[in-house]
């Protein structure tokens, strides 16, 4: 009965930005469970090397070319994944940049694009496969959040807006998509060692001393420690969790 709770053979994952720090974490998560994988994101040789890293786990898994921000290419990523597959059944919206400078010296462009590929992306790709969801009667979104969606950040500011936007998406989208029988749900990373962060220790020492000083667990999260809780959110464990928004920090928001 437990492990039934959290297969997810048979079903169909989609991630965003899956080639790479959290998104692969994810998804090498879901591929542990049963699930076949679609890596979609911008940079094709990191893609290819995802997949085949998912195929070694023993699933199918598929990599596709995918600019969030672009209506156009979402809805060709979901026409190809549904020749290949016939289904989508869990997406994990992952994708995101951000952009490190104080708020004053943002331009516009610079703005527009972290919302864009943040908080754009995130609607356009759950919007993509929504009718897909709709038809086969059930779904799971699992939307990335981040800690500046709760705290506000004096060096991020345009990523902060965006990720507090996606808690508020996730909401919407679950009292919206309820009836539908597709849940939504986010989660929240704490400070997780990936490409992006691991410039900060030495570019910004005082800032990574204060990250470390305020963690309870005692040390950064890894990108498989998001795994776990996506696999819940993903399968039959989380059938009555819509609209939860889950912090995976290592106690940092309770500090």
């Amino acid at each position: 009965m437990a492990r039934e709770m959290f297969d997810l053979e048979g079903q169909v994952a989609m991630v965003t930005g899956g080639n790479g720090g959290i998104g692969l974490g994810i998804a090498r998560g879901l591929a542990a469970a049963g699930a076949e994988i679609v890596v979609a994101a911008r940079n094709e040789d990191k893609t290819a090397g995802a997949v085949d890293l998912l195929r070694g786990l023993g699933v199918e898994a598929l990599g596709l070319k995918l600019d969030v921000a672009d209506e156009a290419s979402v809805a060709a990523a979901v026409s190809k994944i549904l020749d290949r597959f016939g289904r989508i059944d869990i997406l994990v919206n992952n994708a995101g940049i951000g952009i490190r400078k104080p708020p004053q010296d943002y331009t516009s462009e610079e703005w527009d694009r972290v919302l864009g590929i943040n908080l754009k992306g995130t609607f356009l790709c759950s919007r993509g496969v929504y009718p897909h969801m709709v038809r086969a009667g059930a779904g799971s979104i699992i939307n990335i959040g981040s800690m500046t969606s709760i705290f506000g950040s004096d060096w991020v500011a345009s990523y902060s807006a965006s990720k507090g936007g996606v808690v508020q998406l996730t909401k919407s989208l679950a009292v919206s998509w309820a009836k539908d029988r597709i849940r939504v749900n986010a989660i929240l990373p704490g400070w997780i060692k990936t490409d992006l962060t691991l410039p900060i220790e030495t570019q910004y020492p005082e800032r990574h001393a204060f990250i470390n000083s305020r963690i309870p667990a005692g040390r950064w999260g890894e990108p498989d420690d998001l795994a776990g809780t996506a696999v819940y959110l993903a399968g039959r464990a989380a059938a009555y969790v819509t609209g939860a928004v889950i912090a995976v920090d290592g106690g940092y928001s309770s500090f």
